[in-house]
């Protein structure tokens, strides 16, 4: 690549094939899911990734270039890993804990495509794309937060579950881990 324009347009084809991987693995994760919010939450980002998907081909169509996607390594490593979480048997509370985390890596991957490529549009003069990107990008960053908040129920959750299901851990603090110096005072003491 000679330009920043073939490396912008590398870029959304990339983030273009990351989409279109979401949107065959989400139903995957929304099926796995107990929690409803969560369901709710996934399915409606799928719709949501439908739309950025079709931005991107609005991009490429004002541009009057072709679209042919290229494959994304890196989204395609992420949702393996979370595909591998759907096959375990865990608590369904541990279970969607799991699906959240391996979401919100999906989110921050693409935050940090859709960030550079907005910005790209810009400096490319692209103001059109750039607005798309932009309004993409807000969706990712909301997408994420949501997940945040459902966490911070579906986390305690599936701690108060283990804590249910298995005897107490007895977990040294960190100072009992460590063996304490001896000092003076306590071996008189002895």
């Amino acid at each position: 690549m000679n330009s920043l324009q073939e490396l912008y347009v590398d870029e959304l084809k990339d983030l273009y094939d990351a989409e279109n991987q979401i949107i065959k693995a989400l139903p995957k994760m929304i099926d796995a899911a107990s929690s409803e919010e969560l369901q709710n939450a996934l399915t409606e980002h799928l719709e949501v990734t439908r739309e950025q998907a079709k931005r991107i081909e609005q991009i490429f169509q004002n541009m009057g270039e072709k679209l042919k996607a290229e494959k994304c390594k890196g989204m395609e490593g992420v949702i393996k890993e979370g595909a591998e979480i759907l096959s375990e048997d865990m608590d369904e509370n541990v279970k969607d804990a799991a699906i959240i985390s391996a979401a919100q890596r999906v989110e921050h991957y693409e935050m940090a495509g859709y960030g550079t490529v907005r910005t790209w549009a810009n400096l490319l003069g692209e103001s059109e794309a750039e607005e798309l990107l932009q309004e993409t990008l807000d969706e990712e960053k909301e997408a994420d937060e949501k997940l945040n908040q459902l966490a911070e129920q579906i986390n305690v959750q599936a701690e108060a579950g283990a804590d249910e299901e298995e005897e107490p851990e007895v977990r040294p603090s960190s100072q009992q881990r460590r063996p304490k110096k001896s000092s003076s005072r306590s071996r008189r003491a002895a």
